[in-house]
C-alpha cells in the first residue's frame, strides 16, 4: 500500500502507524499499484492528474475516484487520450470512518466486471456498497451522503425534547443516539417493512401513536422527501456548473 500527499509529514506519519509506505511523488506511487485510488477534493482533480496523468498512461492501472461531483466522463476527458483507460467511479460517506460506510460504485465501458467486483470488495471493507449505474448517483449523494447529517439533526432533535422536558442533554443525546442506532440495525437485520416495524411498537391509543399522530400533522413525511429532493436538485444544479 503507497501513499503520496502533498501534506508529507502527515502522510509518512499515517502511514507508518498502518505499515504502509509513504512516497515522494504520485509517480513512484502509481509505478508500484495495480489500482491508483484518487481521493482529492473537486477542485484539485486536474491539478492532480497534471503530476500524474503520464504515469497513468504509461501504466494503465485500475483508477478508482472517490472526487465528489466529477463524473466519469469528465475524468476520463482530463487525460486528453483515447487511451481504454480503467475508471471507476465511487460515491462514499463519512460513516466509511467507523466500517460503517455507504458507497455507490460505478465504472466506465473499460472496466471489467472483475474491476468493479475488486472496488466493491475494497469499499465493503468499511461498510458496505453496491453498483449502481452513475445517472443515480445524485440520488444516492442524497440519502447516503448526506443522509448521515440529517440523521444526526434528527438525534439531536429528539435530545433537546427530552432537555425541555427536564432531562440533562448529555444523557439524553446518549439515549436518543443508541436508539436510533438499536433501530437503525433492527430495521437492517429484519425483512419486514418499516411500517410492520412501526405498528410492533405502536399500542393502540399509546404514546407512540400519539407521537406519531403529531408528526404527521405537521408533515414529517412529507418534509423529510422534501429535503432529500432539494439535496438531489442541488447536487444536480452543482454539476451542471462544473
Amino acid at each position: 500500500l503507497y501513499f503520496y500527499d502533498i501534506q508529507v509529514e502527515k502522510t509518512t506519519a499515517f502511514a507508518q502507524e498502518i505499515g504502509a509506505h509513504a512516497v515522494a511523488s504520485p509517480q513512484e506511487a502509481i509505478a508500484a499499484a495495480d489500482l491508483v485510488i484518487l481521493a482529492v477534493k473537486p477542485q484539485f482533480v486536474q491539478a492532480a492528474l497534471l503530476e500524474a496523468k503520464e504515469a497513468i498512461l504509461d501504466k494503465q492501472p485500475l483508477i478508482v475516484s472517490i472526487a465528489a461531483g466529477t463524473t466519469i466522463a469528465e475524468l476520463y476527458q482530463l487525460f486528453e487520450t483515447t487511451q481504454p483507460l480503467r475508471l471507476v467511479r465511487v460515491m462514499p460517506n463519512m460513516n466509511a470512518l467507523i466500517g460503517a460506510g455507504a458507497a455507490a460504485v460505478c465504472g466506465n465501458a473499460f472496466a471489467s466486471p472483475e474491476d468493479i467486483q475488486t472496488v466493491l470488495s475494497l469499499f465493503r471493507a468499511v461498510g458496505q456498497a453496491w453498483e449502481l449505474e452513475e445517472q443515480y448517483f445524485s440520488i444516492f449523494t442524497a440519502i447516503a451522503g448526506s443522509t448521515p447529517a440529517y440523521a444526526f439533526l434528527f438525534i439531536d432533535s429528539i435530545a433537546r425534547a427530552a432537555v425541555k422536558n427536564g432531562m440533562n442533554k448529555e444523557l439524553a443525546l446518549e439515549i436518543a443516539t443508541q436508539a436510533v442506532l438499536g433501530s437503525a440495525q433492527t430495521l437492517a437485520n429484519s425483512t419486514e417493512n418499516p411500517w410492520t416495524l412501526i405498528d410492533q411498537v405502536s399500542s393502540p391509543g399509546g404514546t407512540t401513536v400519539a407521537g406519531i399522530v403529531e408528526l404527521e400533522n405537521n408533515a414529517f413525511i412529507s418534509t423529510v422527501i422534501k429535503g432529500i429532493e432539494a439535496t438531489i436538485l442541488r447536487d444536480q444544479e452543482l454539476a451542471k456548473q462544473d
